[in-house]
């Protein structure tokens, strides 16, 4: 069984942000591994990240320095039996962040995909892909909360839930 941290849209260090509080307890907890759908902004965030747990991720529109383009713009992987897609959600054809995600990865044989982009939380079916943004622990625009997610993958299952804070 794995415990994962999924967060998007830190949008980190401007304007002083740092990872909150909500989100250090988690890490403190324990959790196997950090999924990182994009808009880090600065590779210091993945550097404070992995002092918690190996950190995947890609890169968000906003992450154009020397470091962000070396992050891809789609990560396929594996996690216990279980497959996953992680994207930004800024690219390829849709009206909605969502509708890109998945369009971006409708082919893959995953089972889930995790984006960002919006700052939006979303969670839903689509064709058997789950469909999972985490929103932003920074940076919650027109959202009344900030948000970060977490997974529970045990085999050949996952579930995913939305954490909410203030």
């Amino acid at each position: 069984m794995k415990k994962i941290l999924i967060i998007s849209d830190t949008h980190m260090p401007r304007m002083g942000k740092e990872i909150p509080e909500p989100v250090v307890e988690v890490l403190k907890d324990s959790v196997d591994c950090i999924l990182h759908a994009g808009d880090w902004a600065q590779e210091s965030v993945f550097e404070e990240l992995k002092m918690y747990a190996p950190v995947y991720g890609v890169k968000g529109n906003v992450d154009k320095d020397t470091w962000g383009s070396t992050l891809p713009e789609k990560l396929i992987f594996e996690i216990e039996d279980v497959r996953i897609a992680i994207v930004h959600g800024h690219l390829g054809k849709g009206r909605s962040t969502p509708e890109r995600a998945f369009r971006l990865c409708e082919n893959d044989d995953v089972e889930v995909i995790i984006f960002g982009h919006s700052h939006i939380p979303f969670h839903e079916v689509k064709n058997n892909k789950i469909l999972f943004n985490p929103g932003s622990p920074t940076d919650k625009r027109r959202q009344k909360q900030f948000s970060f997610g977490l997974a529970i993958v045990d085999q050949s299952t996952i579930k995913l839930n939305h954490h909410y804070f203030s």
